[in-house]
């Protein structure tokens, strides 16, 4: 059987601001239909390689390939239309939209309509509007909002916000999603339910690169685990390897092994 060639392949990918090396010398992949978690405290890099990837800044050096195609220069919303979508570690929604409204707006690198098709009201337009409806009630059914499409999102309660950022990530039907810390700010119950939906998305072949600090869940899902330590990688390997590792335990796990410091 061949080898599945990586989804994304980061390089020796380097990034600092002014004095401040925020990343060295990085290189690790991707494989397609996998969750990685990428774990380490606060300052060891992990949103700033999240910021390389989805084209918020241009790495300094080394190259990042998506799909067999380097996208070092290309622009968020470029990289959103080659498959790449993510979340924040705050929710980021448009508030005084409708649920609905937020997961259309999340559509709009796959639909081709323009002010004039509006205006116009082509009979293609319509058939448009009327399948990114359909598909929007399918994400809502599938994050567990269906019934909520008409209520403002941001009267939502924290927790199904951020289901609903992560209808809208998918929206756009990615090939990549990064979960930006999805777990801060919710209880045990709904931290199980979003590990039960992230698996649920990544059956659906969706590849997964996971930045959380609640270790229980990230071990428990991730089938790879990255070490980030002041910008640079320490470990990488099975959550049960990563586990082990001596130098992780004492650094990110601490003695309870339980939860990722900052």
């Amino acid at each position: 059987m061949t080898a599945k060639l990586p989804l994304l392949q980061i390089e020796s990918v380097s990034k600092a601001f002014g004095g401040v090396q925020a990343l060295s010398d990085i290189t690790f992949s991707l494989n397609p239909g996998t969750i990685t978690g990428l774990i380490g405290p606060n300052g060891a890099g992990k949103t700033t390689l999240f910021n390389l990837i989805s084209g918020v800044f241009p790495s300094d050096s080394g190259s990042i390939i998506f799909n067999h195609k380097g996208i070092k220069n290309k622009k968020p919303h470029q990289l959103v239309e080659l498959g790449i979508s993510r979340t924040f570690q705050n929710v980021e929604l448009f508030e005084s939209m409708t649920v609905l409204e937020n997961i259309l707006v999340g559509q709009h690198t796959r639909t081709r309509c323009g002010m004039l098709g509006s205006i116009l009201r082509l009979p293609w337009v319509a058939a448009e509007e009327k399948k990114a409806h359909d598909f929007a009630m399918k994400l809502l059914d599938f994050v567990g909002l269906n019934g909520h499409a008409d209520k403002t999102s941001g009267d939502l309660p924290f927790g199904w916000q951020r289901l609903l950022e992560i209808a809208r990530a998918l929206a756009s039907s990615p090939k990549l999603l990064l979960l930006d810390e999805p777990a801060a700010g919710l209880n045990i119950v709904e931290t199980m339910q979003l590990g039960d939906l992230i698996r649920k998305i990544r059956e659906q072949g969706t590849t997964i690169l996971l930045v959380e600090h609640d270790m229980s869940l990230t071990m428990e899902i991730s089938d790879w685990i990255v070490v980030l330590d002041q910008g640079k990688k320490i470990a990488q390997g099975s959550p049960r390897t990563v586990q082990a590792d001596e130098a992780v335990i004492a650094a990110y796990l601490g003695t309870a092994g339980k939860k990722a410091e900052g």
